[in-house]
């Protein structure tokens, strides 16, 4: 299966004020939606909370209810397990990540996703099976 695992930026630009990155946000999620696209309680909980607390302009409950419905739940495939945070240390090890980084791409192996999408790793990037995608570069 070919999937690609979405990290909790990409949610965060749904509502961010540059159009450009919104628009990219917008598609990327809209495929996930109607494809094979995966996330990990780690981004439902990092996305949550940004969106509550550390942004200019909070979603109200309403629309942060919403948003887990209609786009976080289905795409939520990742719990945390012994076996998460056992790998989650081994990329940290190998690759020097903090252990959150490496929990997200730990969890996106365990998804068995081909590309994570985040700007917050080197974009191509190879670990394993996976591949690191920067969808908001030029």
């Amino acid at each position: 299966m070919s999937a690609d695992f979405l990290d909790s930026n990409v949610f965060l630009y749904l509502f961010d004020p540059d159009v450009g990155k919104q628009r990219a946000a917008e598609v990327l999620v809209r495929d996930a939606l109607h494809g094979s696209g995966v996330i990990s309680f780690q981004v439902v909980q990092e996305t949550l909370n940004t969106l509550t607390r550390k942004v200019a302009k909070p979603l109200d409950g309403h629309d942060r209810q919403s948003l887990l419905k209609t786009v976080l739940v289905p795409l939520w495939k990742v719990n945390p397990s012994e076996d998460l945070y056992a790998r989650a240390m081994e990329i940290q090890q190998r690759y020097r990540y903090s252990f959150y980084d490496s929990l997200i791409i730990a969890a996106a192996l365990a998804a068995g996703c081909n590309r994570l999408m985040s700007e917050d790793f080197q974009s191509g990037q190879k670990i394993e099976t996976l591949t690191i995608v920067n969808p908001f570069s030029g």
